[in-house]
Order: structure tokens, then sequence, then C-alpha cells
């Protein structure tokens, strides 16, 4: 069990040291490889123009982007440094999500940041909810707050839908590596209570069995927002360093417009989380 190369999605146009510290690291702990990836595209601004002057607008614009990714890359290899061998870099001009998920097939884990509210600019930052939809690859999302990851405590919220099944698969390295792994569910009323504890019972029996000890928790019951805060609380009594959680197991509108565990997870997270789908 174990990442052989770890990818890290740069911004343009959000603080990128949390996110690089944290690959690094993780780079560092499985003797991984690593490859920074970034990528932005032009924007015309509202009052474009046309002929020759709209070819020097282009130009220019396009050779400021080139800059900025130069500046990425050293940014890169200054604080990744010795930590991670291979050591390569990608980036170009194009849609920074489409470029991502053309590289995703390279790397075991991606990681990059929390959304930002109000930065959702597609043509500066891949956005973590279509990396996540897409990659094929766990996602670890950090919070700009973030330092090395902690895995004092690992908690994983459970949830009994392919997502979660498929995001403690992909957590296996990461878990063997925890002090502590903690598996909580919060059902959606008392009447699952007894399904819950049967359903936990058998997946700290299936970790252990992949040399994982782990504990099993039932919380109150939550609906919506409140599954969300609840899973919030958990983690902060635990004081769980990392979340491992299955992504947009409603539709993804749903959880745009209602809100959700997910999206709670991508826009307010305190904490590292690995979200697969």
């Amino acid at each position: 069990m174990t990442f052989a190369t770890v990818m890290v999605s740069l911004a343009l146009n959000q603080p990128n040291e949390a996110r690089l510290e944290v690959a690094s690291d993780l780079a560092a702990r499985f003797g991984a490889g690593m490859i920074g990836v970034a990528a932005a595209e032009f924007s015309p601004p509202l009052y474009f123009t046309t002929g020759e002057q709209a070819q020097d607008l282009i130009d220019q614009g396009e050779a400021a982007l080139q800059n900025r990714l130069a500046e990425l890359e050293r940014q890169f290899r200054s604080v990744v440094g010795g930590r991670a061998a291979p050591l390569s870099w990608r980036s170009a001009l194009d849609f920074p999500a489409r470029y991502v998920l053309a590289q995703a097939h390279a790397a075991d884990i991606l990681v990059t940041g929390a959304v930002h509210p109000g930065m959702s600019d597609a043509f500066a930052t891949a956005n973590p909810r279509d990396l996540v939809m897409q990659a094929g690859r766990p996602l670890l999302v950090v919070p700009d707050n973030a330092g090395l990851i902690d895995l004092g405590t690992v908690l994983v919220a459970w949830k009994e839908t392919p997502e979660a099944r498929r995001a403690i698969t992909d957590a296996l390295p990461l878990l063997a590596k925890a002090s502590e792994v903690v598996v909580a569910e919060i059902p959606e009323d008392t009447s699952d209570y007894d399904a819950c504890e049967a359903r936990l019972d058998d997946v700290v029996a299936w970790l252990g069995r992949h040399g994982i000890a782990a504990s099993a928790r039932v919380e109150e019951p939550g609906q919506g927002r409140n599954v969300a805060a609840k899973l919030d609380a958990v983690a902060a009594e635990l004081k769980a360093g990392l979340v491992i959680a299955g992504a947009y197991g409603h539709s993804r509108f749903r959880e745009l417009v209602l809100g959700g565990v997910t999206e709670h997870l991508l826009t307010r997270t305190e904490r590292c989380v690995l979200l697969s789908h």
C-alpha cells in the first residue's frame, strides 16, 4: 500500500504554499516522485477588439500567463527541493481543469486547494469540484492554513455508497500510516441505527484484514447541512488531521443548490480532506 507518484495542482490566483508543503510531505513519507502541474487560458476583456490590435492583446496576455506559469514552476521546485524524486513539471496555455485532468493518469493521488468563495475562475484555477468528479484518482484537498499532513487521527466519514467504498480503498496507504482510525456514520434517522452498527463493524473488520486497526462510532441522526456540521464536530472532538469521504453521493447539482457534505468539505474545510468519486 503506497503512493508512487504525487501530483500537485497549482493555481495562478490563489495561495499555493499549503498544498505544496502537504504534497511534499506526502511524497517524502512514501518515497514518491512528484509532478507539479498548472495551466491557464487567456480571458479576453469585455471590450475585446479586432484585427492587429486584438492579436497584440492576445500575445501580451499569453506572454503574461507564460511568465506566471514560470513563476509557479520556480516556486514548485524551490518548495519541493530534494523531498521527492523523480521531480517533474507540466504546464500549458489551456483551461486548467481540462489540462490537469489530462495529466491525472500519471499519478496515484492528486493534491489541490479548497474552493475559494468568489474565486472560481475557470481560466486560472482547476476547480476541485471538476477534479474529483473526473480525475479517477483520489483528491486531497488542502486548506490554506494547513501545514504538514497530520495522520495522528484519521476520520473516515462513512455512508453506504459506492463513493465511500472507493474513498476508503483509495485511502489505504494513508490509513496504514495513521496512529488512530475512526470510522463514523451519521444515519438519517434512528431506525437505521442497528444497520449502521452492523455496516461499520464490517468496515472495521475489513480494515483489520489490511493490517489497519480502527474503531467505529454511530452518531446521532442528521440530515442536509446538519450532517456536515455534525461531521465537523466529530472531527474537532477527535482532533482529526485528515477526513476521508466519498464525494457527491447525491447529485452535484443538488449539493450546489441545497448544500451537502461534499460542498462543505470543498469550501469550508479546516483540515485536509481526501475525496473520491
